[in-house]
């Protein structure tokens, strides 16, 4: 009665190797796949960005001297600058967030 218990939940399997070996899962930390997904939607939304702005420019291009198109060209080209900023800002943030979490644990 006075010896400690000891707990025999920490040998015990529960038998998850048979799927991860047969679905090809991966032992890599949630935490640095979370990360890789951020960066890689971060890139996309740059991208994205980057051709919001070379569409404005190709309309500014074939407006043919239209005043409207020209505004609405510059109000392409500006949306783009404006979402490219965002997006970099987020990245940088992210990663700042991301590096700070990892080196905590």
């Amino acid at each position: 009665m006075l010896l400690p218990h000891l707990a025999l939940a920490a040998t015990i399997d529960p038998g998850f190797s048979v799927f991860q070996d047969e679905l090809g899962l991966g032992t890599r930390d949630l935490r640095l796949t979370i990360a890789d997904l951020i960066h890689e939607a971060m890139g996309l939304l740059g991208i994205m960005a980057v051709v919001v702005i070379l569409y404005g420019g190709f309309i500014w291009m074939i407006s043919g001297g239209n005043d409207e198109k020209v505004k609405q060209a510059k109000d392409t080209m500006i949306s783009g600058i404006i979402g490219l900023v965002i997006v970099l800002t987020s990245y940088s943030l992210a990663n700042f967030v991301v590096s700070s979490i990892l080196q905590a644990t």
